[in-house]
């Protein structure tokens, strides 16, 4: 009897481990404020240190076995798995998008789980994108923000990352929606891991591109977070820029011009970075070969 009482009372376990966690961080909170606080984000003392044991633990353990995951595991394979687990997430994108009313794209993130979950051996084939069913990107975070709970200030989790209080209720709401939720502890840990180096595999290339341009890369990664989290709650095409202190760059378009007449960008859909309210990091000088008039 015992026995079989096990991985639901690791479940019950590991739940109330994760809530600890997450209350733990808010009572730090009240030491992480102060008068010199940058009002934007009010948690950052605390996010920074936070960040920090992150980023060691990225660092150190992290990215050195994706690194190797990806030396070892032929591309194929790999991208075999990504689409596994990314099938696995069209279940989240359903529900979500289901509680936002939005009909549309839940009946595609269905269809899409239906197809690759049939025809494509479990998800591990995506014929659902070529075949035009789009992918989206919802979770509860989102669905909140949809129906107008503010994200509250910015936080940065242990182990998981950037995200905001209204955010963090999201891998708890998913909890229920992972298929590796209702397995043996033993399967769920193996399914966790696989996915979580695979993820990290496919960050490979955008932690490069961090490391070598961010000054501050906690900044540089808050900003980026919270701008495409506007961008996915709104498509954010009138969202504020950062202030990176430059006051020899362009300043903002009037409200009168091309760029004012421009159509906004749809969310889920390609498009300028600016009109996606996103940070321009093209390089100034290639620009100016195009602005400034032909000498003769």
């Amino acid at each position: 009897m015992t026995m079989a009482k096990t991985p639901g009372a690791a479940r019950n376990l590991r739940a109330l481990t994760g809530g600890v966690m997450l209350a733990a961080a808010f009572a730090l909170s009240g030491c992480a404020t102060g008068p010199d606080r940058n009002p934007h984000d009010p948690l950052e003392p605390m996010n920074r240190e936070i960040f920090k044991f992150n980023d060691a633990a990225d660092k150190y353990v992290a990215r050195p076995i994706a690194t190797g995951y990806v030396k070892v595991t032929p591309t194929p394979l790999r991208t075999a798995i990504s689409n596994f687990f990314s099938n696995i997430g069209d279940i989240g994108n359903f529900a979500n998008n289901l509680l936002q009313l939005k009909i549309t794209d839940a009946t595609e993130d269905l269809m899409r789980f239906a197809f690759n979950s049939t025809f494509g051996i479990g998800g591990l084939i995506d014929w659902a994108t070529p075949a035009g069913l789009p992918k989206h990107d919802q979770d509860f975070g989102l669905t909140l923000g949809h129906y107008g709970v503010p994200a509250g200030p910015y936080l940065v989790l242990p182990l998981l990352g950037p995200s905001s209080v209204r955010d963090s209720t999201s891998w708890i709401a998913s909890y229920p929606l992972n298929p590796g939720t209702y397995l043996s502890t033993g399967a769920n840990a193996v399914l966790f891991g696989v996915r979580f180096v695979s993820a990290r595999a496919d960050l490979l290339g955008a932690t490069d591109i961090l490391s070598q341009a961010a000054l501050d890369k906690y900044a540089f990664v808050r900003d980026a977070y919270t701008q495409r989290r506007q961008y996915q709650l709104t498509g954010a095409a009138n969202a504020a820029l950062p202030d990176y202190g430059d006051e020899s760059g362009p300043t903002a378009a009037p409200a009168t011009g091309a760029s004012a007449t421009a159509a906004p960008a749809t969310p889920g859909m390609g498009g300028s970075s600016s009109s996606q309210g996103l940070p321009n990091y093209a390089d100034p000088g290639a620009a100016q070969p195009a602005s400034a008039p032909a000498a003769k």
